[in-house]
């Protein structure tokens, strides 16, 4: 009966200031809907920036002339002729002897041309030069027609594959180019499939490519050198990705006879280590949006703790008249308690439904993904504002004394 009476008087307080009541909800509102839309925010990018980066292959590892501060030059400005990756290092990386986790090599040339047809012209952003292997390297499937095989780069066949911004760009959006042929750079090529989209990866559009037999780009196009830009390779499992790396290097430190550990004249890009240090990147930023959100849960509780105080002032007389006819400080504590604690819980419900409701738009071109954590931990952590905020209030009101509460005017 005594918690019944409690909540009567709890919720009356509630209702007799409607305004300021929602003002007080509002902010604990704000405080929950903030906490769960900003770690939704965060997830939400950390989900794109690995979808992103597995895009460019499944367990791929890509080896680069030089280094990536401009290492590898030669004094007089020129490439190194050391630091050039040639085929004999792609037969030595394709030896299970030298490299037993690496599953499959590619060797990659990229040449600069201009693309021709009936009057269009485009450049592709890429030019790609390769063997069939960088199918699956780079996990690129086949929206219609085929990808080159061996045969086609036995023979050195002038076929090529097409991105889907390369398409809409030579022969209009939704067409399909499979057995046309196109010239490039001064040569024709037969188009004999599409890729299917990809989209950006956040630095480059990966639908922009065109890529052919290594035979035929070297034949036509950038000349047979025996050089090539870049090695494509994927390792037998994401498991097995260090041990790759590592197995890379040193397949590559002899074949190359590096002598400055410092300075070896190529670089290897392990994906796995792109995607963890990234991971890690986007998990300080999650818990940095957290903690902002978090300071606006605080002030929530703070504004929570100044009605308290306000209606325990306008109510003291109310507090004298209880404590005449019997009430106990228990009871005191727990009506003020209690109120508290119903602000908390309705701003935190309303708070709950709006973080939900804002992550079905995106924000600042990311789709918030909501973590079921960060709901529980958003709504917890207002009853508990709720809880610590009230109890000073609430104290205050039940140690107030009936004589002197009577005589309040």
């Amino acid at each position: 009966m005594r918690l019944r009476e409690n909540l009567r008087f709890a919720f009356g307080g509630i209702v007799a200031n409607r305004l300021r009541s929602a003002l007080t909800m509002l902010g604990i509102l704000i405080g929950v809907g903030a906490v769960i839309l900003l770690v939704a925010v965060g997830t939400g990018s950390s989900h794109r920036v690995q979808q992103q980066i597995q895009s460019l292959g499944t367990n791929t590892l890509t080896v680069f002339r030089g280094g990536f501060g401009g290492g590898g030059r030669a004094r007089n400005g020129t490439q190194a002729r050391g630091n050039q990756l040639t085929l004999k290092d792609v037969k030595a990386l394709q030896s299970q002897q030298n490299a037993p986790d690496v599953k499959s090599v590619a060797p990659v040339v990229n040449a600069q041309v201009t693309a021709t047809y009936q009057g269009a012209t485009y450049q592709p952003g890429q030019f790609v030069g390769t063997t069939p292997n960088y199918k699956s390297i780079r996990n690129y499937q086949i929206s219609s027609g085929r990808f080159f095989d061996q045969n086609d780069e036995t023979s050195h066949a002038r076929v090529v594959v097409l991105g889907a911004t390369v398409v809409t760009n030579l022969f209009g959006q939704g067409a399909d180019p499979v057995g046309a042929n196109v010239n490039f750079g001064g040569s024709t090529f037969q188009v004999i499939g599409v890729l299917q989209s990809k989209g950006t990866n956040g630095l480059q559009d990966q639908d922009d490519v065109a890529i052919a037999p290594l035979t035929a780009v070297q034949d036509n196009l950038s000349g047979n050198t025996g050089n090539v830009n870049q090695i494509a390779i994927e390792a037998v499992s994401a498991n097995t990705m260090n041990a790759a790396q590592s197995e890379i290097t040193a397949t590559l430190v002899s074949t190359h006879k590096v002598t400055d550990p410092t300075n070896p004249g190529f670089t290897v890009l392990n994906q796995a280590s792109l995607l963890s240090t990234s991971n890690q990147t986007n998990h300080v930023l999650t818990v940095l949006l957290g903690a902002v959100a978090a300071i606006s849960q605080l002030v929530g509780g703070i504004g929570v703790m100044n009605i308290m105080l306000v209606s325990v002032t306008e109510r003291t007389r109310e507090i004298g008249i209880r404590k005449a006819v019997g009430a106990r400080r228990s009871d005191i504590l727990v009506q003020f308690l209690v109120e508290a604690m119903v602000l908390s819980i309705l701003g935190g419900i309303l708070g709950v439904a709006a973080g939900l409701i804002g992550s079905h738009f995106k924000i600042v071109g990311v789709q918030p993904l909501v973590q079921a954590y960060s709901v529980f931990l958003a709504f917890g952590v207002a009853l508990a504002v709720g809880l610590f905020f009230g109890i000073y209030p609430a104290s205050r009101a039940a140690r107030l004394r009936p004589i002197e509460a009577l005589r309040h005017e």
